[in-house]
């Protein structure tokens, strides 16, 4: 029995995990309350004390573990209300670092039913007061309706960030819902060159799966081809009308694989004769014709290696299972579905009427051939069924935010997914992104009117990016201290790094305009600004001459100055922010944390000399634990670090 066959047999019983978040869930706003009363330090002792969210090795993050100690506060006070989420946000004002915005909430819930209570700033008193111990929390205070405001232990954060640099970033790894995960990006068509527009898709797939994987989740990286669809009969037969002998000229046949694939095209729209031939070429390759298979199996190839070639340049990951992947089990997803009413003939094509659409979803063409649609639903079903996949993420243009919703309604019909607004696993998401536009504000071309090949993006920002390392070099008289190698490798994280983050800082939602000048700008939001400011920090300890990793383990890290604190607090929030970019599927969450990282580092280096202070130990801790946690972001965003300027 093949894979196929095997994995077709578990069809009657489609398979449905619904389950729900084992972690707490941390949801809140994020204001901080306007005015600071009753302040409660030291919450007095109502048992074992709760320090942290344990996860395989992983404590959570700061809101998870918050959640945590207040969960057991809610539960002493209301044993009768189960399944109280604790509302843990970050505090922005100066009343306290956290806060837990519950009170409000469970008092209009228990007005009338309890005298215990007067107000919701009573509430808020009591969720204080029975707080378990902990040595997370300096202080506690309550203020207007109830919002109970939360100071850190400066010790704690401080001991949490040692703890860090001496086990590794990955104890700081989010804990979150799921286990298994498909990731679908980048998906250009077979025979077309990857293009400026296939780059959203690549870099936000890659960072979201880069995402999943630090915190410790299973991630199937797809690349759904385009490699079955109807232009393989207009390629083969151009094929075989310009090279009879095409199998033994091999890949110089077909040369350059965007100029063949326009040539064809033109045939094609040209050539009503040759329109036919190609029609019935593709019967013939999806009939399994072993010359036109052998055929499509090369124009794969070429192609493949071409795509492959860009990844590699971008340092992105991914496993190939395009259309024709799918094509097996497409007939017995389509029986399924049909058996189970939700396939309907409508004007000669087979399809699926979702409610709410204007059009139904055609699973069936006419001439009895499948479409993306029939291709999507057997997809989704062996990622369901075969990959055990509990979350699938779909990252193509809001364009396709239609098709996708009717494909998820589908499959929720069909008793693949639970209900689109419930918390159960599996989810689907499709993860629509905007445009990259021109100076002129239309679609981002060149001046010949063709989209921008996305090698020769990669080229020329490479290039500028050298012509400026070697210019900064030459006029502070250290070209010679470079070698080739450093200058290469340099000017290609750099250059590539600049591509990726001036996509990746933008919501994926919106279009953004390219520019070279503005990306490989050295002073404000850029990759180039960041790198740089990283690479600052590595000189800074390079030029203390202490070993960095036997401080780690001799050094004592103390937060006494202010700004020291700011910057301690925002690097322990690392895991928060990652885990809030996975779960609304945003990179631009990471980016904005990494900039404002790179600007309360300037401010503290600004304020609290490192080399040769009395605190230069502890200080440089500090310096070698933002450079980590900088690194880590660079990675997640699929950027290399530089550590030389």
């Amino acid at each position: 029995m093949t894979s196929a066959s095997a994995a077709l047999s578990l069809l009657p019983s489609p398979l449905l995990r619904l389950r729900r978040h084992y972690r707490t869930p941390v949801r809140g706003t994020t204001f901080c309350a306007a005015m600071s009363s009753n302040t409660t330090s030291s919450p007095p002792s109502l048992g074992l004390a709760v320090e942290s969210l344990e996860c395989g090795g992983r404590t959570g993050s700061v809101k998870q573990q918050l959640a945590k100690l207040f969960e057991g506060s809610l539960k002493v006070i209301f044993p009768e209300e189960p399944n109280m989420e604790p509302l843990i946000a970050v505090c922005t004002a100066k009343f306290g670092d956290y806060q837990c915005n519950n009170a409000m909430g469970i008092f209009s819930k228990i007005k009338g039913k309890s005298t215990a209570f007067k107000n919701p700033n009573s509430v808020g008193q009591a969720i204080s007061r029975h707080l378990p111990p902990s040595n997370i929390i300096e202080s506690t205070s309550v203020a207007g309706p109830g919002f109970v405001n939360i100071v850190l232990s400066s010790k704690w954060v401080a001991q949490n960030i040692q703890n860090m640099l001496l086990n590794g970033i990955d104890a700081w790894a989010p804990i979150l819902s799921v286990e298994r995960a498909v990731v679908d990006f980048s998906s250009p068509n077979i025979a077309k060159e990857m293009h400026v527009g296939h780059l959203r898709s690549t870099i936000i797939g890659d960072t979201l799966s880069r995402m999943l994987e630090f915190s410790n989740v299973k991630v199937f990286r797809r690349n759904h081809v385009g490699d079955w669809g109807t232009q393989f009969g207009m390629l083969i037969e151009h094929l075989f009308d310009n090279f009879p002998n095409w199998e033994d000229t091999g890949e110089q046949a077909i040369g350059d694989l965007q100029e063949f694939y326009k040539a064809s095209k033109r045939r094609f729209d040209d050539d009503p004769s040759f329109m036919q031939r190609a029609q019935q070429a593709v019967v013939r390759l999806q009939g399994g014709e072993a010359r036109y298979r052998n055929a499509w199996k090369k124009i794969c190839e070429i192609s493949r290696k071409e795509f492959d070639l860009v990844y590699q340049r971008l340092g992105v990951h991914l496993e190939e299972k395009g259309e024709s992947f799918y094509n097996p089990y497409i007939p017995k997803v389509l029986e399924e579905l049909s058996t189970k009413g939700l396939i309907e003939e409508s004007d000669g094509a087979r399809v699926i009427f979702i409610q709410g659409q204007p059009i139904p979803l055609i699973v069936v063409k006419r001439d009895g051939g499948y479409n993306y649609a029939s291709t999507d639903l057997a997809a989704l079903w062996y990622r369901l069924n075969v990959e055990k996949a509990e979350w699938i993420i779909y990252i193509t243009d809001v364009g396709q935010s239609q098709h996708f919703d009717m494909v998820f309604s589908a499959a929720r019909r069909a008793g693949w997914l639970p209900d689109a607004k419930s918390i159960l696993y599996p989810k689907t998401n499709h993860v629509g992104f905007g445009l990259v536009l021109g100076s002129d504000g239309k679609r981002f071309r060149t001046r010949s009117s063709e989209v921008v090949r996305l090698v020769e993006l990669l080229d020329e920002a490479k290039s500028r990016c050298k012509a400026e390392l070697v210019k900064r070099l030459e006029d502070n008289g250290k070209l010679k201290d470079w070698t080739d190698e450093e200058l290469e490798n340099t000017a290609e994280a750099v250059g590539y790094g600049a591509i990726k983050y001036a996509d990746l800082k933008n919501n994926r939602l919106t279009n953004y305009t390219f520019s070279f000048d503005q990306m490989l700008n050295d002073k404000g939001n850029t990759a180039v600004y960041l790198l740089y400011a990283h690479a600052r920090i590595c000189s800074i300890i390079r030029k203390s001459g202490k070993d960095i990793e036997e401080i780690k383990k001799s050094g004592k890290l103390v937060l006494g100055h202010a700004d020291e604190r700011v910057l301690g607090l925002h690097l322990i929030q690392f895991a928060e922010v990652v885990e809030e970019a996975c779960t609304n599927l945003l990179p631009n969450v990471l980016c904005e944390y990494l900039y404002n990282l790179s600007e309360i580092f300037t401010r503290f280096y600004t304020s609290c000399q490192v080399v040769g202070s009395a605190e230069e130990t502890s200080r440089l801790l500090l310096c070698e634990a933002t450079a980590v946690v900088m690194r880590k972001c660079f990675h997640l965003l699929g950027i290399t670090p530089v550590y030389k300027i």
